[in-house]
């Protein structure tokens, strides 16, 4: 699971088209590589290979900032562990 640091007042919430899978990321970019089922690349290559590319599957669905921040990581985290809801 993948959750953004206390104190983060700007981040991306992503959905990955592969897997489905939703998360926060304080990387914000158009897309980028989906932490539960992409790769990232092995840029460690021999003269004879190619370069790898990773998929960027993962796209923004929102830029989130301020109080927002903290609300979906809270959501998110309620949804994937079911744990305590006395919050809402």
């Amino acid at each position: 699971m993948f959750y953004v640091p206390d104190g983060t007042e700007r981040c991306g919430f992503y959905e990955c088209g592969d897997c489905g899978n939703r998360f926060l990321d304080i990387r914000i970019a158009p897309a980028i590589v989906c932490p539960y089922c992409g790769e990232e690349p092995d840029m460690e290559i021999g003269p004879d290979d190619e370069m790898p590319k990773g998929k960027e599957s993962a796209k923004l669905q929102k830029m989130l900032e301020g109080e927002e921040v903290e609300k979906y990581d809270m959501l998110l985290s309620l949804a994937l562990t079911g744990g305590d809801y006395s919050w809402i």
